[in-house]
This record gives C-alpha cells, structure tokens and sequence, in this order.
C-alpha cells in the first residue's frame, strides 16, 4: 500500500448478531484501530444487524476490508474507496448468494466499464442484444444492486462514524 490517503465508506448492510464481534475484529486488523461499531437491527432482514462506518487509511484500504470480510455466511455489504491521487475509486459489494462483485469507479462514485470489458460484451454477445446486454448488466453489478437495494433503502437516517487509521 501507499502513503497517499484514501478514504470511504463501509456498509455492513446485514449480519447475524454472533458475527458482529468478528467482524469489528476484522476491521479494526485492517485500520490498525480497536472498533466499537453501533450495530442497529435490519428491517429488511429481521433478525440481523447493520452498521457503517467512514474510514481513512492508505490507499488499498477498501481492497483489504472486503478481503477480511468475504466468505462469511449470511453476510452482506458494501466497501467504497474514493478516487484518491493515482488511484481510481471502487467499490466492492458482497452478498452471501452472489459473492464479491467490484468496480472500479470515478470521481463521482460511477461505475467505470472498460473498453475491453465492453469489447467482450459485443463478442460474446454475437450480434444478440440480449447477450450483449447480459454481459453489461454483470459488468455494472446490477444483480448486486438489486439483492442489496432492499438493504440500503432500510439504512437512510443511520448515524455514520469515522474511523482513521493511526500510524
């Protein structure tokens, strides 16, 4: 990782209560700082947990945060990292039945296609607009969107928290 700062946003959008600890854990292993998450329940999902937090750190941040929390059942969020000098912004957005989903993103948090992302739309599509618009809906997460839409929209009014990495 770099000295350039960085900054974002991770959004622990559902979680069953036993993994709250463990995930506090993994976060805290990768800002290098003990933390202490208010967790609220999740309408959308009764019986789970929500939170979020900002975070700043080095560049790459956002990469090891939805590395450590990946793989675990039952859980879903989002990691977002600004575009930083040098850097291109991403997201990475997991669900327990799809996986791990990223993209890299502008300044303005959109999602960027590459040309070759784009080249291998029209090829595998073949002349088929429905192929073609298959591959560009899997190159913009839309099925991502869709299974977490329903958990973003039970967030809005949540308190958000700022953690910064120290060292």
């Amino acid at each position: 990782m770099s000295g350039i700062t960085a900054r974002g946003v991770l959004y622990i959008h559902s979680a069953p209560s036993a993994l709250c600890p463990h995930i506090e854990w993994a976060i805290g292993s990768v800002i290098d700082q003990r933390t202490d998450l208010e967790w609220s329940p999740q309408p959308a999902s009764p019986g789970m947990f929500r939170s979020e937090l900002s975070w700043v750190g080095p560049q790459g941040s956002g990469a090891q945060l939805a590395s450590a929390l990946r793989g675990w059942a039952h859980l879903r969020y989002e990691v977002t990292e600004e575009q930083s000098a040098g850097a291109d912004g991403g997201r990475w957005s997991h669900t327990p039945e799809l996986g791990i989903f990223h993209a890299a993103t502008d300044v303005h948090g959109n999602i960027m296609v590459t040309e070759d992302r784009i080249r291998y739309a029209y090829e595998t599509g073949a002349g088929d607009p429905a192929a073609v618009y298959h591959e560009l809906s899997l190159a913009l997460g839309e099925s991502w969107d869709e299974e977490l839409e329903p958990f973003r929209h039970a967030a809005e009014g949540a308190p958000v928290r700022w953690l910064h990495q120290v060292g």
